[in-house]
């Protein structure tokens, strides 16, 4: 069986009616045997079956001992750099989600963790940026919004060597092309928002840690932070994680023609898109991934805030929104959008 057929028999049959849709624990607590005897739960905050159901399918999904679902993709990124202290030090890569450089510069390092910016498409950058207070390397490849590629396999090495957590951001590949942990990476975030939910209709994170050690501490500080997921988005994703494969293997093929008429336009003057081959690291992400994303970025010769926001305003089909992975076709501008903070 391919790897969609044996996740979509994974997701278990309720065994008290033989529903074959996960059904949705809508309760805040449940009814305990006599104090402190339950079953299985006590307090919705620290499980609920509907997202037990489907943290074990994020799990499988990435390969992975233990997942968490959290309220939003910052959530569950915020829960991995409470593993640090101060003191620590990030080595990142430079070309970040503007949410996630927020998150790192105007609220970590205030509390004595410091952040160094390299570019994690040479592995030597992150090797010379590595020092003893490194406790976390945080990568995204492809990153947004430029679609470098990073060689996980080969930071995983460095990483392990400096015995500190690679974890890399997954989200704009998603684990139907690229399995991190599987290359040597000790945790994967997504925003769940976009592949795995799929139609732009919840708000999700997750994160999936390659042992129990380490992913027993994500439990510990999701539940001792709060920002869970709640059972109704739990069951939408499940829900669109069902189809994820169908939907990934469409978006790749659409995105491939874009980037292809991108490339042959006289307007344009650069296409940032892993699957073409005049991409920097090309051949990096053939090996590390089974296709290139759904996402395509590009420059225009005439390289100026007015004549981008007239193309990204001026389409039929594409709706301008922050986002991605939905079944609808969306256009941003990245410098006034989702990297303004940057």
């Amino acid at each position: 069986m391919n790897n969609a057929t044996t996740l979509l028999h994974s997701i278990p049959v309720d065994p008290a009616t033989g529903s074959i849709s996960v059904p949705i624990y809508q309760t805040s607590t449940f009814v305990q045997e006599s104090p402190g005897v339950n079953k299985g739960y006590d307090y919705a905050r620290s499980g609920n079956p509907t997202r037990a159901t489907l943290e074990s399918l994020v799990a499988k999904l990435e390969n992975g001992a233990i997942g968490a679902a959290f309220g939003s993709g910052l959530a569950a990124i915020d829960a991995v750099l409470k593993l640090l202290k101060s003191g620590d030090e990030i080595v990142a890569v430079d070309d970040i989600y503007g949410g996630a450089f927020r998150l790192f510069t105007q609220v970590y390092e205030q509390f004595g963790i410091t952040v160094k910016y390299v570019d994690a498409s040479d592995v030597e950058n992150v090797f010379n940026a590595v020092s003893e207070k490194t406790k976390l390397i945080w990568i995204e490849t492809p990153t947004n919004p430029t679609l470098k590629i990073a060689d996980i396999a080969a930071i995983a090495k460095i990483a392990s060597s400096q015995k500190c957590i690679l974890c890399v951001d997954n989200t704009f590949a998603s684990p139907a092309l690229q399995q991190p942990l599987s290359l040597g990476a000790d945790l994967v975030v997504h925003s769940a928002t976009k592949y795995l939910g799929g139609h732009s209709d919840l708000i999700a994170g997750v994160v999936v840690a390659r042992d129990k050690a380490l992913g027993d501490r994500i439990r510990f500080i999701q539940n001792a932070s709060g920002a869970i997921l709640g059972p109704f988005d739990s069951w939408l994703l499940i829900r669109g994680i069902e189809t994820l494969y169908l939907r990934v293997k469409q978006h790749c093929a659409n995105a491939a023609k874009i980037a292809e008429y991108l490339a042959a336009h006289p307007a344009v003057d650069k296409v940032y898109y892993p699957g073409l081959p005049t991409h920097r690291n090309h051949d990096i992400a053939k090996k590390q991934s089974s296709g290139f994303g759904g996402v395509v970025s590009f420059s225009l010769k005439n390289d100026t805030i007015d004549a981008a926001v007239q193309v990204v305003t001026a389409t039929h089909l594409f709706k301008l929104a922050e986002s991605l992975g939905g079944a609808k076709s969306l256009v941003s501008h990245p410098a006034q959008m989702t990297h303004k903070s940057i």
